[in-house]
């Protein structure tokens, strides 16, 4: 949806932060529309390296001034095709939404994390890379040894499925690494998507440690599972959050 739309989800919802994806910010900020061509790439690289940042400043007066507050936003202009100046406007952008970090799926390429960590220390400012079900307790190693701005945004749903085993050590290991969290129950062995309190995702004890430690990342709900018929992805992102509220009252 729209940037305006996605505030107004976050209302409904009583949600007062977001990791917010780059396409909804970028149309509110009057990017080129998207055309399945070459061309259409080329006008967003040129439109990056030239936009001002006057509406990405109104956008976070938006949200703000809701209540809501944009922690990181995840462009896809940070990837290996990107250009340095598309890198920086990243970066830029994200500092005037008011975000800690970035967020960019963790490449394959050491060379493009050892690039993304170079920039984000000019721009000191952190990127977390995010990893589906190739998680392991060892992934992000190499990246974090790289640059002291280059960390992580933890999926605990994914890192439970793909490792078949329980984030907790993990968290604790690289918390002072860690930018943010996405919360979601999976289950084991590559296993599905679960309504939250189904999967072997033990989210109760992952807030609990987060609440014990005080430790400062956000923990962000990721609806994933399949939304039951008569029900919106509203109505169960409020369950989501009902669920978290419970486990750390």
């Amino acid at each position: 949806g729209s940037a305006e739309q996605l505030l107004q989800y976050c209302k409904d919802c009583n949600i007062n932060a977001i990791e917010l994806m780059g396409e909804a910010a970028e149309a509110f900020a009057g990017a080129p529309k998207y055309a399945p061509n070459g061309d259409w790439q080329t006008k967003m690289t040129e439109w990056r390296g030239s936009v001002p940042m006057d509406k990405f400043k109104e956008l976070r007066k938006m949200y703000n001034d809701a209540g809501v507050k944009i922690y990181a936003w995840k462009p896809n202009a940070l990837n290996k095709k990107n250009t340095d100046a598309e890198i920086d406007y990243a970066f830029n952008a994200g500092k005037v939404l008011g975000c800690t970090h970035v967020t960019v799926e963790l490449p394959e390429d050491n060379e493009q994390t050892q690039r993304l960590g170079n920039k984000a220390a000019e721009h000191k400012m952190f990127v977390g890379y995010h990893a589906h079900t190739q998680a392991t307790p060892t992934l992000w190693d190499t990246a974090l040894s790289q640059s002291k701005y280059n960390a992580i945004n933890l999926d605990i749903g994914h890192y439970v499925a793909g490792t078949s085993s329980s984030p907790i050590d993990f968290i604790k290991k690289y918390a002072d690494r860690i930018m943010s969290l996405h919360i979601k129950d999976r289950k084991f062995n590559n296993g599905p998507n679960a309504p939250w309190g189904e999967g072997d995702t033990p989210i109760k004890e992952v807030l609990a440690l987060m609440k014990a430690n005080k430790y400062k990342f956000p923990a962000t709900i990721e609806l994933e599972y399949k939304i039951p018929d008569g029900s919106d992805a509203v109505k169960e992102v409020i369950k989501c959050r009902e669920y978290a509220k419970n486990a750390l009252s």
